[in-house]
């Protein structure tokens, strides 16, 4: 989630699991970039791009809702692998709306991206920050998830990221207590009912969702809990017999999907969480495509969970 403190600052934090000449070409190469920048449901068409120091980019964001979004870049510094630095505007000759600096830094394989857009005043960025979680900004980075593990692997995966202000010890138990549990994973408008709550390795919960639409089981299989850092479980629709069930409202879906949690301190009262799922085992071409075609509805779902963990959070529950 982007933040900001009482600077003009807003800087967000990601780590990719991809070396950083991968994730510097997703940022550089055009057919790469049209690939993945925006938020969800956005698509981009670029109109001249180098990247250069002193060099520009000019390109139009499509919207879901049909509007158009002129866009214009100017580099200041570019430092292959390393940094870019950048205006961004919305038309030659105006004024920039904001700069950026963007470091890249491998550890071990892994690549983590400090983004840190600069803005006019403190409330300039306040207001930026609102305008971002009610567009959807952030997803932009998921997408970048997305498109560099199916660049390396061909897999397809669904990413979401989001940042707490909580401790990491705090976080991780929302996630392995089922009364915690209960409260904020549901759907808005639906209730969670543990028929069974088993949250450790090798062990498995199973539950019901109930709302206007009736009622729905699912089983999670635990397979990694490990505090405080990680968490993996494969998830299945099943039916009060805990037999495999239909995926509600889509054709055609993967049999079984596997879910990772990964969980990062970002300073001590401030906690990253990040979400990767992607189908486990055998997938026919159908329920991939059903998958794919189901990340927006999967993107508006946890964030209305993210909001209700946050709203916990904040309330001091324990």
């Amino acid at each position: 989630m982007a933040t900001s403190n009482e600077s003009n600052e807003i800087r967000i934090t990601r780590v990719y699991d991809a070396p950083v000449s991968a994730v510097w070409d997703a940022w550089t190469v055009p057919e790469q970039v049209a690939a993945w920048w925006g938020p969800r449901g956005f698509t981009l068409t670029s109109h001249s791009r180098d990247v250069r120091t002193g060099g520009s980019w000019h390109f139009t964001m499509h919207g879901p809702d049909g509007v158009d979004y002129p866009n214009v870049i100017q580099y200041l510094v570019v430092e292959p692998r390393q940094k870019l630095v950048y205006d961004h505007g919305s038309a030659d000759g105006a004024p920039p709306l904001f700069r950026v600096t963007v470091t890249f830094r491998e550890v071990q394989g892994w690549t983590t991206l400090e983004i840190t857009s600069t803005w006019p005043s403190a409330e300039a960025a306040r207001e930026a920050v609102k305008f971002i979680k009610y567009a959807g900004g952030n997803t932009t980075w998921d997408r970048l998830a997305e498109h560099l593990r199916e660049r390396s692997t061909g897999a397809q995966i669904f990413v979401i990221h989001r940042s707490f202000e909580a401790p990491i010890d705090r976080v991780f138990a929302m996630w392995t207590s089922p009364d915690h549990l209960a409260q904020w994973l549901p759907p808005p408008g639906m209730t969670m009912r543990f028929l069974r709550a088993d949250i450790g390795p090798g062990k498995s919960a199973f539950f019901a969702m109930e709302g206007a639409q009736g009622i729905l089981h699912a089983r999670f299989d635990y397979r990694t809990v490990e505090a405080p850092s990680r968490i993996v479980y494969t998830q299945q629709f099943v039916d009060e017999n805990e037999k495999l069930a239909p995926a509600p409202g889509v054709d055609a879906w993967p049999p079984a999907l596997r879910t990772t949690v990964a969980f990062a301190p970002e300073g001590p009262h401030r906690t990253r969480v990040t979400v990767t799922t992607e189908p486990d085992g055998e997938a026919t071409a159908a329920e991939l495509n059903g998958f794919v075609g189901e990340r927006s509805g999967m993107t508006l779902g946890w964030t209305a969970s993210f909001d209700a963990l946050d709203e916990r959070l904040g309330s001091g529950a324990a």
